[in-house]
């Protein structure tokens, strides 16, 4: 089994952005930043789940928009010397592969998700005790596997493999590895929590005595649009970075030598 040194691959995070930071934050800000804004202005009341089909088709081009953002960044991270439009290329060319693959691991719990939970959601009062157990082992199972498919995209990216290999490599190189990645997960989804709230609560306060009420294709929409995604694209390139250092480890790979073509 590989060792793993997170704070190895926090110090490679560092080296990388502070050798390529001009070009990552380049596809941060075309691939994640501006879309979200975009989409925060046209849909500024939007939850979670799309209730439109205008919301959905938004969310969901912003969604692929994003994907093509994650390979191209995580491209550059493992070393590979190429330009922008270079890497969101081979990030185009990876994004099927690496949307199948999480289908394959992530569509069965979703769908036992959705099936199970449905009933509840619509009215929880009347659950059974069958579902909410059923229901916290699906999150489990969920929560499980999805710590061991870390990887997916790094392999997706860097490896020129199909779908059930890019699983099949995720599950393998995380072997022995859960619990240092479950915590460094926790971390980031808690400093997430944190810093989004603080941006939050400034924002609101701002917003209502500036832009109250916050209505589509208004400047209000756009101040708070423009204000999350920042923290959004900054975190998320962040730990797109880590992830890619910590697949170099895993791979026995310090740079690796990414393919130019996905097919």
């Amino acid at each position: 089994m590989t060792k793993l040194s997170l704070s190895r691959a926090w110090d490679e995070t560092r080296a990388e952005v502070a050798r390529d930071g001009k070009l990552i934050t380049t596809v941060a800000l075309a691939m994640f930043f501006l879309p979200g804004v975009i989409l925060g202005v046209l849909e500024p009341n939007a939850g979670p789940i799309p209730t439109t089909g205008k919301e959905a088709l938004v969310s969901t081009l912003v969604a692929l928009i994003a994907l093509v953002g994650q390979l191209a960044i995580i491209r550059m991270a493992l070393g590979a010397r190429s330009t922008v439009g270079d890497a969101i290329g081979h990030g185009a060319r990876r994004v099927p592969a690496y949307l199948l693959a999480s289908l394959l691991w992530a569509g069965p719990l979703a769908i036992a998700g959705y099936l199970n939970g449905f009933q509840i959601w619509r009215a929880p009062q009347d659950a059974t005790g069958v579902q909410v157990v059923a229901a916290l082992l699906i999150i489990l199972a969920l929560l499980i596997v999805g710590v061991r498919m870390m990887m997916t995209s790094s392999i997706a990216s860097a490896e020129n493999v199909n779908p059930l290999e890019i699983v099949r490599r995720s599950w393998q190189l995380t072997s022995g590895h859960w619990w240092k990645l479950f915590g460094l997960l926790c971390i980031f989804l808690l400093l997430t929590i944190v810093v989004m709230a603080a941006v939050g609560a400034i924002i609101g306060i701002a917003s209502s005595l500036l832009f109250d009420p916050i209505e589509p294709m208004t400047v209000g929409a756009l101040f708070i649009a423009v204000c999350t995604q920042l923290v959004s694209a900054i975190f998320t390139t962040g730990l797109l970075i880590m992830l890619a250092r910590i697949y170099a480890q895993l791979s026995g790979r310090a740079s690796v030598s990414v393919p130019s073509s996905g097919t």
